[in-house]
Order: structure tokens, then sequence, then C-alpha cells
């Protein structure tokens, strides 16, 4: 009865990863490293093979399930115990701005390009780069972020302040190109940004990497940062 043998290591394989994955604790759901992701799917990969190959039995799946669960356990032990095993598998955590600095190395270094960078800035309640004076790229993809103190949440001595009206940033320039339409729904042309950029002493917006504006403070550009050749 194949159909009745394909049910029963079913469960038993559902239950036997269910159990892997209790006894590894929370963390795995919480912080997903690339070792994590990487063991997942071989268990995963390997426990469904298993159940539809007719060759394999429930004692096979139970002991390549038991196995890979003391392997997965045992690193994560040693990751536990020893900080550079723990650093080779989960990585380090990344300051990608520094003192209000973008450091667009460090970005591609890691693979998340501006527009990531901003969509994980916004996830944090801050709608401009311009906010940050601090921000760490997590080891599990997530952005942790310190702003500046004028964009800090309010205390309880502001309370009484009226505060401003909210504007939305717009962004002019990302890797040096012109974002044209945001430009032109701000109601600024070409000729416009120049004469901006100009005034912070750049000459080209081929030389900018990031630039923003918000309505009552001006434009906010940054240069790509100097790399010394050696």
């Amino acid at each position: 009865m194949p159909f009745f043998n394909i049910l029963i290591e079913l469960f038993i394989g559902f239950f036997a990863l269910f159990s892997i994955t209790k006894l590894l604790g929370k963390t795995q759901f919480a912080q997903i490293t690339p070792f994590d992701f990487i063991s997942a799917l071989i268990l995963g990969e390997m426990v469904g093979n298993a159940i539809f190959d007719p060759e394999v039995s429930v004692l096979h799946i139970l002991f390549a399930v038991a196995v890979w669960g003391v392997l997965i356990y045992t690193v994560e032990w040693l990751s536990q115990k020893f900080k550079s095993i723990r650093a080779f598998l989960e990585g380090r955590p990344t300051l990608v701005i520094d003192k209000g600095k973008i450091h667009y190395n460090r970005l591609k270094k890691n693979m998340l390009d501006l527009n990531q960078l901003q969509t994980l800035i916004r996830a944090k309640g801050h709608f401009a780069l311009n906010e940050i004076e601090f921000a760490i790229l997590e080891t599990d993809g997530s952005v942790s972020v310190l702003p500046k103190m004028k964009y800090a949440p309010a205390t309880a001595e502001d309370v009484n302040v009226k505060g401003k009206e909210v504007t939305l940033p717009r962004t002019f320039i990302i890797d040096g190109e012109i974002l044209r339409k945001d430009l032109k729904e701000a109601g600024f042309d070409e000729a416009w940004l120049r004469e901006q950029l100009k005034k912070q002493h750049i000459s080209s917006y081929k030389d900018v990497l990031f630039c923003e504006w918000i309505e009552n403070e001006g434009i906010y550009a940054m240069k790509y940062e100097k790399t010394s050749t050696t």
C-alpha cells in the first residue's frame, strides 16, 4: 500500500522536523543566518526525497534527521562557545552609515543598493537618509538606526512644542544618476539642481552618491567616498 506508506512517512517526517526545530530554539526564526537557511533547505530536501523513494524506510528517515539534527546542534553550540566560529557562520554587523556618511563600498560588499537601504530605513520610521547619524546592517539583513539628535523621538519636554508640518523627502540623485521624474514632480529642473550642487561645491552630479531634498531644508548631497589605491 504505497499511499499508506507515504502517509505514515509524511507524518513521521513532519514530527521529526518539528522536533528538530523545537530543539534548536526560537532563534532559528528570530534571526536566520546563512547557515540556518542552508540547513533548513538540506533537511527539508532530504526528508522530501526520502518520503517518495520506495527503497527508503521510516528508520532511514529518522536516522537521517537525527544525524543532521545533531550536526546542526553541534555547530550551533560551537558558534555560541567560540566567537570566531560564530563570526564565520553568521557574519558580523556592518556600519553602513557613520556620523551621517554613507559607506558606499560597504553597501556594495553586502550586495545592498541605496534603494534597498532607503526601504530598510523607512521601515524604522525615518523617511530621509539625512535623518540618520548611524545605521548598522545586522547579520539577519535588518538595519538598526540611531537618528540625529534633532530627528530623535520627542521627549516629555517637547510635548508643548508645536511641531512643523511633515513633508516627504524627495530623492533626486542615486549612484550618480538624476531621477528626473522625481525632480519634475517636485517642481524643479536640472538647471536648478546643478545650481544647488554648485552651492555645495559639487561640480558634477556624477560625483554624487546620493541627493535628497526636504521642503524648507533644501537639498542634502553626499559625494562618493574617495578610495585610495595601494
